[in-house]
This record gives C-alpha cells, sequence and structure tokens, in this order.
C-alpha cells in the first residue's frame, strides 16, 4: 500500500513540476518573442540599424556588436532606458514590459 501511494505521490509531484517548467519555458517563448519583435521592429529607430545582433539578422556597425559584447540583461536595459553615448533613451518610447523582454532576449541570444 505504501508503495503505490508513494509512486502516486511521486507521479503527481513529477506531473506539477514538469507542468511548471513548461508553464516557465513558454512565458521565457512569449518574453523571448516580444523582445526580438522589439529590437528588430518596435524600437524606433531600431535597434537593427546600430547593432549586430546574427539572431535578429541585425549587421549595424554604430553601436557595438551585441554577439561580441554579450552584455547581461541589466546592463542591456540600462542602456535601453537611459541612452550610452550616441544612442538615444528608449524609456519614453518602449514600455518597461518591452525594455525588460529586449533585454532578456539579447543577453540570450548573444550568450549570456
Amino acid at each position: 500500500m505504501y508503495k503505490s501511494t508513494g509512486l502516486a505521490l511521486g507521479l503527481a509531484l513529477s506531473s506539477l513540476f514538469g507542468t511548471a517548467q513548461a508553464g516557465e519555458a513558454a512565458a521565457d517563448d512569449a518574453r523571448y518573442q516580444l523582445g526580438r519583435k522589439a529590437f528588430t521592429e518596435q524600437a524606433q529607430p531600431s535597434c537593427t540599424i546600430c547593432h549586430t545582433l546574427q539572431d535578429a539578422g541585425a549587421s549595424g556597425t554604430i553601436g557595438p556588436n551585441l554577439d561580441e559584447l554579450k552584455p547581461t540583461p541589466e546592463r542591456v536595459m540600462a542602456a535601453v532606458r537611459g541612452g550610452v553615448g550616441v544612442m538615444p533613451a528608449f524609456a519614453a518610447l518602449l514600455s518597461a514590459e518591452q525594455i525588460e523582454a529586449v533585454a532578456h532576449y539579447v543577453a540570450q541570444v548573444a550568450g549570456q
């Protein structure tokens, strides 16, 4: 009796953890997609004009090559919010959700 109860409990917990991981993966995928769209389309001017990022098909040469820089999400958020050098600030142009998604996307695809 204890073996079958333990097995049932183990299967139930495994199912719960599997569902939670699938939910996190879907949320990460949605954030990835939002970040990619903000990077390639929604930011104006587009990030692709100035930056190189292979995943986005971007080969800009004005700003740093993000594939080589491998910025952290925090660094990307700070740059997007406040601008850096000739890069304009996007805090008034993109929502907080879009900025966080761009940071997640860039850090993820650039190898961070």
